[in-house]
């Protein structure tokens, strides 16, 4: 990174009352400009963004569902100029303090995508077994399709360049989004390396969203918005044979 680049970091928020202003309070020790996007809060969250002046907010008027609020953030980097974005989750399962690493390591990258597998920390959770089977499940299926190789689908907390967000087309407004960013990721060509997190999970009852808290429907969901992120990627051009092997790793 230069030292004129701007960089943001941006936060969906659904239902948070009980963790934003302290995720917050920490997220904004470690980027200069924060952008949260409320995603229709009911619970009082939109209370408490309104009650703050050091960040950026987006209010959606009903729940769109986490994609379509990484799309608001994703447009918002765009119209405003910034040169790239670090996305976390709000829930306490990415540290805050990480946000330099994520933008030093895009340095030399398109997208860098944390992963909660590539390195054992002090601490670590024991993640929900049906969980993880489907991330391996569906990592695998990314890496054999698209010639990743990738060790975590699933894991928000990463950071995109600018000119890596242009390039995308993303319009999956639910869970399934960054199966469909993987796959336009490939199809746009994009430099892509993970970064190890630690892996922390504080919250083991969160909902999916009505049947898809069933392990093997989701997991039928994420197959299909798989398939047709494929689809749609090749009748527009793209291929997805001879890839060479990626992304590289890093251990910093």
């Amino acid at each position: 990174m230069t030292k004129c680049e701007r960089w943001l970091a941006a936060i969906p928020v659904y239902n948070e009352v009980d963790t934003v202003n302290d995720i917050l309070n920490q997220v904004t020790q470690y980027a200069e400009e924060v952008l949260v996007v409320d995603d229709g809060s009911s619970d009082g969250t939109s209370d408490l963004l309104r009650a703050r002046d050091d960040v950026h907010v987006i209010h959606h008027r009903s729940n769109q569902g986490y994609g379509a609020a990484l799309c608001s953030a994703f447009e918002f980097v765009i119209d405003e100029g910034y040169d790239g974005v670090v996305t976390l989750d709000c829930d306490g399962q990415h540290q805050p303090k990480r946000i330099p690493r994520f933008i030093e390591a895009a340095a030399v990258a398109d997208i860098v995508s944390g992963s909660r597998y590539l390195k054992k920390y002090a601490g670590d959770s024991e993640p929900p077994a049906e969980r993880m089977f489907i991330n391996r499940r569906i990592t695998g299926e990314l890496n054999q399709r698209l010639g990743l190789n990738l060790t975590d689908a699933f894991c928000g907390f990463k950071a995109y360049r600018a000119s890596a967000i242009r390039e995308m087309r993303i319009t999956d407004t639910g869970y399934a989004m960054p199966l469909q960013l993987w796959v336009e990721a490939v199809a746009a060509n994009l430099r892509i390396i993970e970064i190890p997190v630690p892996l922390i999970y504080l919250d083991l009852s969160r909902s999916f969203g009505g049947s898809l808290d069933e392990s093997e429907t989701r997991l039928r969901y994420y197959n299909q918005v798989l398939d047709d992120a494929i689809r749609v990627a090749t009748e527009q051009g793209a291929t997805f044979d001879r890839l060479p092997s990626r992304p590289s790793h890093s251990t910093g």
